[in-house]
């Protein structure tokens, strides 16, 4: 691309996020810094500057329907365009003891939460954005799954797959299969769009727990949002390859 590329990642303050907008940085992007916590987003900014990363605050709240609209409002205005969506905004919502959710006795509304961010959120952003990517020359969606929401791995006695998390590892599910929604809507077009699973990551969101680094958990994300035209959709990626479904 002769232009530079114009990328939004979502929950991008801190840990995978941050470094999926510095690694895109570092390829030369133009990236919105989406979060919700002012200070928290212009710090992310100012270390990013740092870097030379040409990195631009965009205040985002994918659980508000105003707050996104507002972005892409802010989008438009900034750059006129989206190249790369990168939909990392996440939560897991509260846990029990030894960081299960029990679904025998799962509160509805930390289920709902953790939905309409992980999922409605991805919605209401992806939807929002679309007019901007569809002024791309190759658009690109991304969105920030993880392996726990895989059904075949789930169901495999003999794979580990960490604690029962009633909620989260459902909503990641819920997750893929609407990316699939989504490549299917856009077969044809030359918008792709995919999901990742960055890993058992070192960061806030695990309390620290995982063998990978936030940066090793960006790559894989990183590679997609900047797939050559012709370049898989509808898929699910980790490090090693495809996910099954």
């Amino acid at each position: 691309m002769s232009e530079t590329m114009i990328a939004l990642v979502t929950g991008a303050n801190k840990g995978i996020g941050y470094e999926i907008a510095a690694g895109l940085g570092g390829l030369g992007c133009r990236v919105g810094v989406g979060a919700r916590d002012a200070a928290r987003r212009e710090t992310a900014v100012g270390k990013l500057r740092a870097l030379g990363v040409d990195a631009f605050e965009v205040p985002l709240d994918v659980t508000d329907g105003q707050s996104v609209t507002d972005a892409a409002e802010l989008i438009e205005r900034r750059a006129g365009r989206l190249d790369a969506l990168v939909n990392n905004a996440g939560i897991s919502g509260e846990m029990g003891p030894g960081w299960v959710q029990d679904p025998t006795v799962l509160d509805l509304e930390v289920l709902r939460t953790v939905v309409d961010t992980n999922v409605m959120g991805v919605v209401r952003v992806t939807n929002a954005m679309l007019p901007l990517l569809r002024r791309s020359a190759s658009p690109r969606i991304v969105n920030v799954s993880s392996s726990v929401g895989s059904l075949t791995r789930q169901a495999d006695p003999d794979i580990e797959v960490g604690p029962i998390m009633a909620a989260y590892a459902p909503s990641k599910s819920f997750l893929n299969a609407l990316t699939l929604q989504y490549a299917r809507r856009f077969a044809g077009t030359n918008i792709l769009i995919n999901a990742t699973c960055p890993g058992l990551v070192a960061t806030d969101f695990t309390g620290f727990h995982g063998p990978r680094t936030p940066e090793q958990g960006a790559a894989t994300a990183i590679r997609l949002a900047t797939l050559p035209d012709g370049g898989p959709t509808g898929s699910f990626f980790e490090d090693d390859g495809v996910v099954p479904w």
